[in-house]
């Protein structure tokens, strides 16, 4: 009787969590496997894996350690800002985290208490660094805010060097980010946001606030290039690249697609939610060739506003149109989700060969 249990892809995606095999060389065995087989296999139903926690015992120790921090900000908040203390906890919390680091992802491997564990070094950091600058006597709070941001991703990187925890590369891009926004942020537009004279829709249109648009548009272009990086050292999505560039492309996504489809959708009328479409037409297909389809979640609320301007047009709608609306949305949602997998293998088949394609993942069981 042939043995059931069988050797497959999560079996090398724990090997390589384990440290047992690198990336290269799950992928090796993964492509001996294929050409003993005589095809290519395609990615199976989790092409795109996730993983946020493998138990319960995670969960608990994470309430834990979300506690002890609470409480450590509690006294940060007691010992005031102008306090000696005031930078002694933060660096001393930064060096227990990074210790506790050592047991929980290191040799325990568990994911959602090192997840907690590095926001908690990156948060340690910049707290440290905006105590500092407010000993001063005339702070500059954009400095501060850009300081403090620089700081927690320098600190991030190394956290990411050291554990190789994947959501640390999110933390640096959230960082830089914060930087961004503190170069480009005006000071009018901060008393615009402040007196709530500036919506969101305004905020991030390239031609009502270029500034602040443009640095989310080229952080989002970055982040992009960062996660395909990542992605095509790692096309079979077996390892810590892959779930980085998980991370990279979770940032590039809202980012890239809030700044077109606000700019585009802010020109108002037919011409507007055209634009739209096509814009949305254009990161739908980025998303299925790149198979990643965190591009397409941060484009919901936009496909919302086309479906809804196809039925409705200009007129407010009744209660019937709304529910046509949500039907609408929510099959296409489905159906794209159901068929993801055969609709790239088309969409791949049919697009000729361009730099970069054979580094994608796989999309088609025929070699």
């Amino acid at each position: 009787m042939a043995d059931k249990a069988e050797f497959g892809t999560e079996d090398l995606r724990a090997a390589v969590a384990a440290g047992i095999l690198t990336e290269s060389q799950a992928s090796a065995v993964v492509v001996l496997a294929q050409s003993r087989a005589g095809k290519r296999l395609a990615q199976s139903g989790e092409d795109e894996p996730f993983e946020f926690f493998r138990g319960f015992a995670e969960i608990f120790i994470a309430v834990g350690l979300s506690i002890l921090l609470s409480g450590i900000l509690a006294l940060l908040s007691w010992v005031g800002l102008t306090s000696g203390l005031f930078l002694v906890v933060p660096l001393a919390t930064s060096g227990v985290v990074w210790w506790m680091a050592g047991y929980f992802t290191l040799r325990r491997r568990m994911v959602l208490p090192s997840m907690i564990l590095a926001a908690a070094f990156g948060i340690g950091l910049c707290t440290f660094v905006l105590g500092w600058m407010a000993q001063g006597d005339f702070p500059n709070p954009r400095l501060m805010l850009i300081y403090a941001c620089l700081a927690a991703a320098a600190g991030m990187g190394i956290w990411y060097w050291h554990f190789k925890l994947p959501v640390a590369m999110f933390m640096v891009g959230l960082a830089c980010l914060g930087a961004l926004y503190g170069v480009t942020l005006s000071t009018g537009v901060v008393f615009d946001l402040q007196a709530g004279r500036l919506n969101f829709g305004s905020l991030f249109d390239l031609r009502n606030s270029p500034d602040f648009a443009l640095a989310t548009l080229i952080f989002g272009i970055g982040a992009f290039l960062a996660g395909m990086w990542f992605d095509m050292r790692d096309p079979l999505r077996l390892g810590r690249h892959a779930a980085t560039g998980f991370w990279l492309h979770l940032l590039a996504a809202p980012a890239l697609v809030n700044t077109m489809a606000l700019t585009l959708y802010n020109i108002g009328g037919a011409v507007g939610m055209l634009s739209v479409a096509l814009a949305l037409a254009f990161i739908a297909a980025l998303a299925l060739i790149i198979d990643r389809r965190s591009f397409l979640t941060a484009g919901i609320v936009y496909i919302a506003w086309v479906i809804s301007w196809a039925i409705r047009g200009d007129s407010h709608g009744g209660f019937g149109q709304w529910i046509a609306i949500l039907l609408i949305l929510g099959s296409f949602i489905t159906a794209l989700g159901t068929w993801w997998i055969p609709l790239r293998a088309t969409l791949m088949a049919t697009l000729p060969d361009f730099p970069g394609k054979s580094r994608l993942p796989p999309y088609s069981e025929t070699s």
